[in-house]
C-alpha cells in the first residue's frame, strides 16, 4: 500500500479529529447504553437467580438466547439502514431495544426470561454493524483503528460504568414494591430510548449533508475517501457474503466471541462465590474493563502506526488463550485468576477494535453493510456459546473451571484463524 494511502495530512488530520469530536461522544454514549442494556443480566442475576428459580444452565441459556434471534435479525436490519438511512435506523434500533429492556421487569419464570432475551435480541439486532459501516462513510482507513477504538470502548466502558450502576439500583430492593433487580433493568433500559430520540435529531447520513463541516472540509473528505486502496470493491451483497475472507472473518469473530461473552456474562457470579456482597461482586468486576479501556486505545494507537493489524489481532487472541490458561491453573489463588480473566477481558476488547479495522479495506457499497452485518451475526452467535457453555459445564461439575477451560479452547483456534488471514488479506 502505498504511502500517500496510509498516511494523513495535517489538514486531514485536522478535519477527521473535528468530525470524530463531533460524532463519536454520542456514538460511544450509544454503545455504552447498547452493552449495559446486553448484559446487566450479569448483575440481576445476583438476586435475581433465586426469585425466578434459575439454574445456572438455564441462565447461561437464556443470557444467550439473545444472540440467537440478533443473529436472525441481524443481515435484514443492516439492509434495512441501508435502505433507510444510517440516522434514521440507528435512532429505530434504540428506541426499540430501550422498551424491551424496560419490559424485562415483568420476567417471572424461566420462560419468560427466555421470551424477553429473545426479543431484546431481534430489537437490537443492526445496531453494531450499522454503526461500523456508518463509520466508513466518514473516516479513511489510516484513521479506523483509531476510531473504532473508541467506539468500542463502549464494551468494557458498559462494565466500568454498568456493574457498578447495576449493583447500586440492586439495593433499591424493595421500594415501591419492586424487586431491586426490576429498577435495575427499568432504570438501564430508558436512557437507550432518549439517545435514540437524540441521535435522530443529532447525526448527519454523511459528510455530503453534515451541516457542520464548510464546503472546504466536505471536499477534503470526499477526496481522501476516494483514494483509498483499489482492493476496497463494491459488489453485491451475495458476491461479498461468499468472499472467503468475509467466512474467515465471521469464525474468528465467533470463536473469540464465545470467550467474550462467557467471562462477561459469569464474572459477577464467579466473584461473589468467593464469598463477596452483591455490590462488591459487581465493583470488583468492574476493574477489568477499566484496564481494557486503557490498554485497548494505546494498542490501537500501536496498530495505526505500523498498519499490522492482522499479526496484533492475533496477539489479543494469543492473550485472550493465556489468560484463561492463567485463571483455571491458579483458580485458588484469587488475586491470580483474576489476573488471567482480566487478560481475557483486555485481549478480547482489544480484538475488537482491531478486528472491525479488517473488513472496510476490502469491502464497500451495499456489500460492505451486507457483509458486515454477516459477520457480525455469525460471529455474535458465539454470545449464545459462551454463556450456555459456562452455566451448564457450571451445573455438571459444581465449578466454573471446566467452562473457562473449553472457553480457551476457542481463543486458541481464533489465534490460528486469525493468523490465516495473512493468505487472503494481502494489503498486510
Amino acid at each position: 500500500m502505498s504511502q500517500e494511502t496510509t498516511v494523513l495530512t495535517p489538514a486531514e488530520e485536522a478535519v477527521f479529529a473535528r468530525i470524530a469530536w463531533r460524532i463519536m461522544p454520542l456514538l460511544v454514549l450509544a454503545y455504552i447504553i447498547n452493552f449495559v442494556d446486553r448484559t446487566n443480566v450479569s448483575v440481576a442475576a445476583l438476586t435475581m437467580n433465586k426469585e425466578i428459580g434459575l439454574s445456572a444452565g438455564q441462565f447461561g441459556f437464556g443470557a444467550g438466547v439473545l444472540f440467537v434471534s440478533y443473529c436472525v435479525f441481524e443481515v435484514p436490519s443492516n439492509l434495512a439502514l441501508y435502505a433507510f438511512g444510517a440516522r434514521r435506523w440507528i435512532a429505530r434500533i434504540m428506541v426499540t431495544w430501550g422498551l424491551v429492556s424496560m419490559a424485562a421487569i415483568w420476567i417471572n419464570s424461566p420462560l419468560t426470561f427466555n421470551i424477553q432475551r429473545f426479543v431484546l435480541g431481534a430489537a437490537e439486532a443492526g445496531f453494531f454493524p450499522g454503526v461500523a459501516f456508518y463509520l466508513t462513510l466518514w473516516f479513511p482507513a489510516a484513521y479506523r483503528a483509531r476510531i473504532y477504538a473508541w467506539f468500542l470502548l463502549g464494551v468494557p466502558a458498559s462494565a466500568v460504568i454498568g456493574n457498578p450502576l447495576s449493583g447500586l439500583l440492586l439495593e433499591l430492593n424493595g421500594w415501591l414494591g419492586l424487586p431491586g433487580w426490576q429498577w435495575l433493568f427499568l432504570c438501564e433500559g430508558l436512557p437507550a430510548v432518549i439517545v435514540g430520540l437524540v441521535i435522530l435529531r443529532h447525526l448527519a447520513d454523511k459528510p455530503e449533508t453534515a451541516s457542520f463541516l464548510s464546503a472546504e472540509e466536505k471536499h477534503l473528505v470526499a477526496t481522501r475517501l476516494a483514494r483509498e486502496p483499489k482492493e476496497r470493491e463494491k459488489r453485491g451483497f451475495w458476491a461479498s457474503v461468499g468472499d472467503i475472507r468475509v467466512l474467515v472473518l465471521a469464525a474468528i469473530q465467533f470463536t473469540f466471541l464465545i470467550g467474550s461473552y462467557g467471562v462477561g456474562i459469569f464474572l459477577p457470579l464467579i466473584i461473589k462465590g468467593q464469598n463477596f456482597s452483591n455490590l462488591n461482586a459487581s465493583l470488583i468486576s468492574a476493574v477489568p474493563s477499566l484496564i481494557a479501556c486503557v490498554v485497548m486505545v494505546l494498542w490501537a494507537r500501536v496498530v495505526d502506526r505500523t498498519g499490522r493489524k492482522i499479526d496484533n489481532l492475533a496477539l489479543t487472541n494469543l492473550l485472550s488463550f493465556a489468560g484463561f490458561v492463567l485463571a483455571v491453573a491458579a483458580s485458588s489463588n484469587f488475586l491470580l485468576a483474576m489476573a488471567g480473566l482480566t487478560a481475557v477481558i483486555v485481549g478480547t476488547s482489544t480484538a475488537r477494535a482491531i478486528f472491525w479495522t479488517i473488513p472496510p479495506r476490502f469491502l464497500g457499497g451495499i456489500g460492505a453493510a451486507g457483509a458486515l452485518a454477516f459477520i457480525n451475526s455469525v460471529g455474535t452467535i458465539g454470545g449464545f456459546f459462551g454463556p450456555t457453555t459456562m452455566g451448564y459445564a457450571k451445573d455438571l461439575t459444581g465449578s466454573s473451571n471446566a467452562g473457562l477451560l473449553v472457553l480457551s479452547g476457542f481463543l486458541f483456534l481464533s489465534t490460528l484463524l486469525s493468523l490465516s488471514l495473512k493468505f487472503f488479506v494481502k494489503a498486510e
